[in-house]
């Protein structure tokens, strides 16, 4: 099973979808996540070892990401190679025979429709082995409440970009905080910092994205 784990990581690190994608130039010629995923089925290897796959995977991207050795070209074709697996993967996840770490809300602060770092997030904390709702851009206080009452137990992520509206995410934040204290809130962005994340009551705060799935391994654990 471990050889299965390190294929579909490979293949989620270096972006090869399938046999026929031109991408990775080394890799031309070798079945990709989607073959590779469906073998594995195939002959009865137990789904959660291709979800651990696509989890050491995206953690050996986001890392690389973080030290500035990939780009966001890596990640977006990363995905695209998580996301072949996890097509295999949806019936045991749907029927929950696939077990998720857990669920995670996200979404761009109201009056801020930037959502390429919030997209970056999304693609890693899936890959970590979470369900992630994304709420797109542009969301209200209000939105984040409804999406957190109908996911009890998740923990929640806000993203702007704008120095602007950072006065929204800190009027989300204390409203959340207010409403489910316990509840768990990151927050990210360019103009955001680890002491505006602590002035206004947020949990946690990281420039890096994989570091954000450490700490929801550690306070779902």
């Amino acid at each position: 099973m471990q050889e299965y784990i390190e294929k579909i990581a490979m293949c989620v690190l270096k972006g090869k979808v399938r046999r026929t994608s031109v991408f990775p130039p080394d890799m031309q010629g070798q079945d990709g996540a989607d073959e590779i995923a469906a073998d594995a089925l195939s002959k009865g290897i137990p789904p959660k070892v291709l979800l651990e796959g696509c989890m050491l995977g995206m953690d050996r991207i986001g890392k690389e990401f973080s030290e500035r050795r990939a780009f966001v070209t890596n990640l977006v074709v990363s995905a695209g190679a998580m996301n072949a697996v996890l097509k295999h993967l949806k019936p045991y996840l749907e029927s929950g025979e696939v077990q998720r770490k857990g669920k995670f809300v996200i979404g761009t602060v109201a009056g801020d429709l930037h959502d390429i770092g919030k997209n970056l997030v999304s693609m890693i904390i899936t890959g970590g082995g979470y369900e992630v709702i994304d709420l797109g851009v542009d969301v209200s206080t209000q939105k984040f409440l409804d999406a957190i009452a109908k996911n009890p137990g998740c923990s929640v992520g806000l993203s702007a970009l704008l120095t602007t509206t950072m006065q929204s995410m800190d009027k989300s934040v204390k409203v959340i905080k207010n409403t489910y204290p316990n509840m768990k809130v990151l927050i990210g962005g360019a103009p955001v910092s680890i002491s505006f994340c602590n002035q206004i009551g947020a949990d946690f705060y990281s420039p890096n994205a994989s570091e954000a799935v450490d700490y929801l391994n550690n306070v779902t654990a």
